[in-house]
């Protein structure tokens, strides 16, 4: 793909192409035209990547027997993290795991670029996986596709990295809008878990890659709605004590998500060199999960849609279908609550194994148990004499959970909303989220996506002074042209390197370019002058420690308070081994700050 596009752009008829396009076309009227066509690509690969998912999931479970237990659900799982791993491996030679969170880390340190194979390697990865009953979701690999389009995009016409980072925003609402056919959640999503900025210059691609995805999805799948819904009984205001107590169940459940999540990567992260036992332990964890529990198969829709539909105790019991208590209403509610606690090891075995998936599918499937579990609970032990529809609180829990998981209160609620027309339920939808949300911000900080980032200080938020310093790469401020002299380097000689130097400070070095120490200029007046100590005095004894040193990993938040604790005008950046990488300048990091602010406010 890379040498795809360097061939475009290599094209005379491209170069004259582009050159019209900068004559006659302004920035804003492009952007808006390559909008429309990252949405267009994004539905078209969220429609491919579906398609391919229900034709394997139809050739391989067609002809289960869905009132007993099926013993290839102890295969194929396996069978679809090798083919998977092999894929990854030997064909796109790179790591595509963790969508959502690479996007969040090429807007923050990688200046919006994001590698050409990941408009297509997700999709069939991610088809793979999840056909062969991984249990992840299409979600965030095809949020990651749309935004590397939209990058790739700007990349074949040479956009800067803020229209790049905004085109990336495009790709990935148009992803949401288009897999859910859901515009405003498409816009909430992006604002919220990507941090793009909503201005005038934003809105009107992010909502044209929103709309036109969403329209190619009607063209490409219909009019029916990938959850269906409808409200048997309305919203009472009586009910508001148990939506408030749903959300804060929800938040709980959210925090148990992301703690087992984490803890469960860590596990298989001590193998990252053994792919063969990350296999091994993740495929015997999946498909024993799958065995027992057979809704934990794939992205487990199917089930969402049974709990959201159900009619009464004989279609909500369909859940057990093909398990161990197949037929056993008895098990319904202790089956539902396993579920609810295996899927995230389902979900960490699936990516730790070698699979390819997101976390956005299983938040709402999650979401969806807890909400239908909460309700059975609540009208089997109710003490204020007010029932809650177990249909209602599945679907308000589908938006609990999600709000919690990711951080996003607002695209739980517009998600849910326009994915099922539940807008006759928006007020309880609200109050669910926020409480799942303030529930679960009592005890992580971050979402789900963001706190990979957010550990390492290179998480982007909506703080203009945060975003900035996030943005700044540490490398564009590096000074590499310095005067370096010896330790036995004589003063004549340093007086002559002075006089050269750019900075108010000599980096002394061995031989291996180790720093020892720096002669800084203002300190040394009382001898520069005198002639005849020229040759009495030499680096190794001019020189003093630097105030501090920073390393080139150091985050631009870091810098700055290592500055301002030390009063440095220049700190020195050193690699492996001590060596100097060069200095940084407080008046070079100002100065590309203040520009940086400057055209973020003109937009």
């Amino acid at each position: 793909m890379e040498t795809t596009l360097n061939d475009i752009e290599q094209h005379g008829w491209f170069s004259r192409l582009n050159a019209w396009r900068q004559e006659h076309v302004s920035e804003k009227m492009f952007v808006l035209v390559l909008a429309f066509f990252v949405g267009l690509f994004a539905a078209v690969a969220a429609f491919v990547l579906h398609w391919i998912i229900n034709q394997i999931v139809q050739v391989l479970t067609s002809q289960f027997d869905a009132s007993s237990y099926n013993w290839l659900y102890l295969v194929y799982p396996v069978v679809g993290i090798y083919l998977t791993s092999l894929f990854v491996r030997y064909v796109v030679k790179d790591n595509i795991s963790h969508g959502i969170t690479r996007i969040l880390y090429a807007i923050s340190s990688n200046k919006s670029r994001l590698k050409p194979h990941n408009t297509w390697s997700s999709v069939i990865a991610s088809a793979i996986t999840i056909g062969f009953g991984g249990s992840v979701g299409a979600e965030a690999p095809i949020v990651l596709t749309g935004s590397a389009i939209g990058s790739n995009l700007g990349k074949l016409f040479r956009l800067d990295s803020h229209t790049l980072m905004l085109l990336i925003g495009c790709g990935a609402a148009g992803a949401i809008a288009g897999i859910f056919k859901a515009p405003i959640a498409g816009l909430v999503f992006t604002i919220e878990v990507l941090m793009i900025d909503l201005t005038m210059a934003s809105l009107m691609p992010i909502l044209v890659s929103c709309v036109t995805a969403t329209c190619f999805t009607y063209i490409f799948s219909g009019d029916a709605a990938l959850f269906s819904f409808h409200l048997d009984q309305g919203w009472t205001v009586q009910r508001v004590p148990a939506c408030i107590l749903l959300g804060v169940f929800c938040g709980l459940v959210s925090l148990y998500f992301i703690r087992t999540m984490s803890w469960a990567e860590g596990i298989f992260a001590r193998f990252h060199d053994k792919p063969h036992v990350r296999l091994v332990l993740g495929g015997a964890v999946l498909s024993l999960l799958i065995f027992l529990f057979p809704a934990l198969y794939g992205e487990g829709y199917h089930s969402i849609n049974l709990l959201l539909n159900g009619q009464g105790e004989a279609q909500w019991n369909q859940i057990l279908n093909n398990s161990p208590f197949a037929g056993q209403a008895a098990m319904l509610l202790p089956y539902i609550a396993l579920v609810i606690l295996t899927k995230v090891f389902a979900t960490s075995a699936t990516n730790g194994g070698g699979g390819c998936g997101g976390t956005f599918a299983p938040s709402l499937f999650i979401g969806c148990l807890s909400g239908f579990l909460f309700a059975r609970l609540w009208n089997l032990h109710d003490v204020v004499g007010v029932y809650v529809p177990e249909k209602n609180f599945a679907l308000m829990g589908m938006a609990g959970v999600m709000s919690g998981v990711m951080h996003a209160p607002l695209t739980g609620v517009f998600l849910i909303a326009e994915l099922t027309s539940g807008y006759s339920l928006f007020l309880p939808l609200m109050i669910v989220s926020v409480s799942s949300y303030l529930t679960i911000i009592i005890f992580e900080p971050h979402g789900i996506y963001g706190a990979r980032l957010a550990k390492e200080g290179r998480l982007i938020t909506h703080h203009t002074d945060h975003a900035v310093l996030t943005l700044m790469q540490l490398d564009s401020c590096l000074e590499r042209d310095y005067q370096a002299v010896e330790p036995d380097m004589e003063l004549g000689s340093i007086v002559h390197k002075i006089s050269r130097s750019r900075s108010s400070v000599l980096p002394v070095l061995d031989a291996a370019g180790t720093l020892l120490g720096e002669v800084d200029i203002t300190k040394i007046r009382h001898v520069v002058f005198r002639i005849e100590l020229y040759h009495h005095f030499t680096a190794a004894q001019l020189m003093q420690e630097p105030p501090a040193t920073l390393s080139r990993q150091a985050t631009m938040t870091e810098v700055m308070q290592t500055f301002d604790r030390t009063h440095a005008d220049w700190l020195p950046v050193l690699g492996e081994e001590g060596r100097l990488q060069g200095y940084v300048s407080r008046q070079r990091i100002y100065t590309q700050y203040r520009k940086m602010v400057a055209d973020m406010s003109e937009d």
